[in-house]
């Protein structure tokens, strides 16, 4: 009996030891100002008490207004993270008329984050653990509006970049979804339903990650899991069990 309950522990320990999991915290609409520093700091804080957090996204209005002096404080929040941080551009994070352009804004990231130093785009790819994770602007820094607007220019590159990494797991992340996950008619993607039909061309997409909305949702649209998150200071906790097999599973849930 003594054997097989050895047996059985060393079995279990090696199933542990081959499963690969992975920890993504997401925070939409953070609107950093000086104003909520405190509610900044905490948010922050509570971030830091979860174990094992791979990285954390923030995915667009990082800001309460297009503010150099507001990105640059934010950013002095975020390195206060235990993890490694990427940015997402939401449609009060830039506008050229108030001073701060989307080749601005990523400036001032390339100085304060060096994750960014050779990147100059609000587009981007990196990878972790053999996943891709691609980044999609669909701000507007003329004339910004609630309705995300993803360029053909933006749309070719994501094309690109998902023929190029076709035999990876890929995971989008973005500000404005693609699938509404609420009735918000000014809140809409212009020209949704071709993003859609671009995606319906690639089975190695996982999940598109965003919000936007201010509503907590999960919908799975042609196998691709569509994340939305809520507003800060609540934020999402996203765990992906088993990243390296084909039986590779979310479990989001939300904290604050």
């Amino acid at each position: 009996m003594k054997k097989i309950l050895i047996i059985l522990g060393l079995f279990l320990t090696s199933l542990s030891v081959q499963a690969k999991d992975m920890r993504i915290v997401q925070i939409d609409n953070f609107l950093y100002s000086p104003e909520n520093q405190e509610i900044a700091d905490k948010t922050i804080a509570n971030i830091n008490k979860l174990k094992k957090v791979d990285f954390v996204v923030f995915s667009g209005n990082n800001i309460s207004k297009p503010s150099k002096d507001y990105l640059e404080k934010f950013l002095k929040t975020a390195k206060k993270l235990n993890s490694p941080y990427y940015v997402v551009l939401g449609n009060k994070d830039v506008n050229k008329q108030k001073h701060l352009s989307k080749s601005e804004y990523m400036q001032v990231l390339q100085k304060k984050n060096k994750f960014y130093k050779k990147i100059t785009s609000p587009n981007y790819v990196f990878e972790k653990n053999g996943i891709i994770f691609i980044v999609v602007d669909g701000s507007k820094e003329v004339i910004p509006s609630s309705m995300g607007y993803y360029k053909a220019n933006v749309m070719t590159w994501l094309e690109e970049q998902l023929d190029l990494y076709k035999d990876k797991k890929v995971i989008i992340f973005q500000h404005f979804p693609v699938v509404a996950p609420a009735k918000k008619e000014s809140y809409y993607t212009y020209k949704a339903d071709e993003y859609l039909k671009l995606l319906d061309n690639y089975s190695n997409i996982k999940a598109l990650v965003a919000g936007h909305f201010n509503v907590n949702n999960e919908q799975k649209v042609n196998g691709i899991l569509h994340i939305s998150t809520s507003n800060a200071p609540n934020f999402r906790v996203i765990d992906i069990i088993d990243y390296d097999t084909d039986n590779m599973t979310f479990w989001a849930t939300v904290k604050d």
